[in-house]
């Protein structure tokens, strides 16, 4: 078993922001979230991560409603990476990596060797094993993306939960995150809205639109002109690259617009 959303519901100020939405994700698996500003990502992430209760219907962990699992527990199981991540102390990176041990604290504090043992791991497979003791602010935009994926490693967390996390990098640091993602020994569920990242590195891709799933599946089975047209109103011509990637290839104009005549030669 894993995190799972069954028939989820939720509002937010009296309008209903996740509409009956189900998610089950493999385990082991990277899962793409995509759809249009508003179309109920972040808050469906939010749900997955017990942060709000949903009006109908079920989050699940292991089988268990999550509501019925103490709240260390998840914190356990579950970390998330949220959009924007800042300090106002200037922490070094170790000290930001070590705030995710905090959920196997207890009363008398942790186990401080399992702890250094978790720090180190997560810093090695960030790629930040140099900068352990880098100060926050000197950091780069991608370094600060990876040191907060470090800290949730740090956890030791099955799933992992990231809202948008290659928003402000440049390309190259995009592709260094989602790879780094992508081969994480753990269950992700990762917003996105370049559609061209989300098939290069998602296994399973959902679609969202006003709150519902309007598609399901892998990226080739996902991603089409019609999908694409229809839920982002624009054109594109969708192919499969010799590798066996699905690439997405925009064209300008609205989608209902008339094709230009070809000229006569």
């Amino acid at each position: 078993m894993t995190l799972e959303a069954r028939q989820v519901a939720w509002r937010r100020g009296g309008v209903l922001v996740v509409d009956g939405v189900s998610l089950h994700p493999a385990r082991g698996a990277t899962v793409g979230l995509l759809g249009p500003n508003g179309s109920g990502k972040s808050s469906l992430l939010r749900l997955l991560a017990g942060a709000v209760r949903p009006d109908e219907g079920a989050v699940a962990l292991d089988g268990v409603p999550l509501r019925s699992v103490p709240r260390r527990d998840v914190a356990r199981a579950v970390a998330v990476v949220s959009q924007h991540a800042d300090t106002e102390v200037d922490l070094c990176v170790r000290d930001v990596v070590r705030l995710g041990r905090h959920p196997h604290r207890g009363l008398l504090g942790g186990d401080p060797g399992r702890d250094d043992a978790a720090v180190d791991a997560a810093l090695a497979h960030t790629g930040l094993t140099d900068r352990a003791e880098r100060k926050w602010h000197t950091l780069s935009g991608g370094e600060r993306q990876r040191a907060q994926i470090a800290r949730a490693l740090a956890q030791e967390p099955r799933e992992l939960l990231l809202d948008e996390p290659t928003n402000h990098l440049d390309i190259h640091h995009q592709l260094e995150l989602l790879q780094l993602v992508a081969r994480l020994p753990v269950t992700s569920v990762v917003a996105l809205h370049d559609l061209n990242l989300a098939a290069m590195f998602c296994d399973q891709l959902v679609v969202l639109t006003a709150g519902r799933v309007v598609a399901a599946g892998t990226p080739a089975e996902v991603l089409t002109a019609e999908l694409v047209a229809r839920v982002y109103g624009v054109r594109a011509r969708v192919r499969t690259e010799d590798d066996g990637r699905t690439s997405v290839l925009f064209e300008p104009g609205p989608v209902d617009a008339p094709a230009e005549p070809v000229p006569s030669a």
